[in-house]
């Protein structure tokens, strides 16, 4: 089956370019080397409607598909990973949590905020000994008959010094493990919400990464998602579609790093001529080329597959681990392309490979996303293979 995108989808596209090139870029190395937040640049994104992507309009978004987000947050990516894992976090796993599975209380209360980048919001799931092992929860959420007590730590929270919102995943029937798991609106204001120092990461370095400590904090009942006990699998329905935004974050950083090698081959010369008619080099980019566009293929049908209300697991966890994977490799090689130039910052390749490590971590290692693969095959799940171009012959 092809899929051909529509000229609003085009359109889109063009416009998160446009905004990249021209908003992004100026200042990404700065705000990398020296871990500065990008303020005002997404308070740009909240205002051009780049936050709240995939929520309803009646809430204040934009009412788009998820292929069209992932159109965005490639061409953001491209430019700078920083600002796509903030808009990943917010659309993928906030907004979408939130407009799923959350009351009309909670969407008339959070959504027109956080679509609109009035509020940012975060995803509060990891914790020191709760990593990949989600059903761990050490965050407790104690029912006090009409509130929550809720006491605990989270860790490598995106967005957790700036968001005003967090959903935190936290435990509150411990004798029943997983399916005794809430997940609660918190406010970041509330009393006993602490916020610890921000993460000096290897890379993304001026997105907003914090541990989270909550003590005595009080939860009305109210800002609960979703039924008693509905955490666990709130955590693992949205962190299937937070899977397609930083597969998209991966495609965005390999297809840049990509573009700023094919651009530079061309131009410098060696022995008498410009590298990319060297084989060595050629060849190089005839596998970012392909890799990359396989890649892109992956990425699209998880967010094709998403839109048309289809079980999208196993193609978001193939298109996570696949593009992370690519992203690595052929940063790497940009890296090498570049020689010398690669290994410093105004050549921005080697920012990108920094970037490009932490997608093969979070939102669920490769090795998880393996094993959701293989339990799939396991169960004789079809693949049901769909071609999107973006040709309009």
């Amino acid at each position: 089956m092809i899929v051909q995108l529509t000229e609003e989808q085009q359109a889109i596209k063009q416009a998160a370019r446009d905004f990249a090139q021209t908003v992004l870029l100026p200042g990404v190395i700065e705000r990398d080397r020296d871990m500065i937040y990008p303020e005002k640049e997404i308070k740009q994104m909240g205002e051009m409607g780049f936050l709240g992507m995939m929520v309803e309009p009646h809430y204040g978004g934009g009412g788009m598909d998820t292929l069209s987000y992932v159109l965005a947050m490639e061409e953001i990516a491209k430019v700078d990973a920083s600002a796509a894992v903030i808009m990943s976090v917010n659309n993928s796993l906030v907004c979408y949590g939130i407009q799923a599975y959350a009351s009309e209380e909670i969407k008339q209360k959070y959504l027109p905020k956080l679509s609109t980048g009035e509020w940012l919001g975060c995803f509060c799931l990891s914790e020191p000994e709760a990593g990949s092992d989600a059903t761990s929860q050490k965050t407790q959420a104690e029912d006090k008959s009409d509130y929550y007590l809720v006491n605990g730590t989270k860790n490598w929270i995106t967005n957790g010094g700036k968001a005003k919102l967090h959903l935190v995943i936290a435990q509150t029937h411990p004798e029943l493990a997983h399916k005794g798991i809430n997940v609660l609106c918190v406010e970041s204001d509330q009393a006993g919400v602490v916020i610890g120092g921000k993460e000096d990461k290897l890379g993304i370095r001026s997105s907003d990464t914090h541990s989270i400590m909550y003590s005595d904090v009080k939860v009305d009942k109210s800002q609960r998602i979703g039924d008693d006990g509905f955490g666990f699998r709130f955590a693992m329905k949205t962190l299937d579609g937070g899977r397609i935004g930083i597969a998209a974050q991966a495609l965005g950083i390999a297809a840049g790093a990509y573009e700023l090698s094919l651009a530079y081959a061309k131009q410098r010369e060696a022995f008498g001529k410009p590298i990319a008619q060297h084989q060595a080099i050629a060849f190089k980019l005839a596998d970012m080329a392909t890799e990359i566009e396989a890649a892109r293929q992956l990425v699209y049908h998880a967010a094709y597959l998403k839109d048309q209300g289809k079980d999208y697991a196993r193609a978001a966890a193939m298109a996570k681990v696949f593009a992370s994977e690519v992203a690595m490799k052929h940063t790497v090689e940009a890296v090498q392309v570049h020689g010398g130039y690669g290994y410093v910052r105004e050549y921005h390749v080697e920012r990108m490979m920094r970037d490009a490590k932490i997608t093969q971590i979070y939102e669920g290692t490769s090795e998880i996303q393996r094993l959701v693969i293989s339990r799939a095959v396991l169960n004789g799940q079809l693949y049901d293979p769909i071609f999107i171009t973006q040709d309009k012959s």
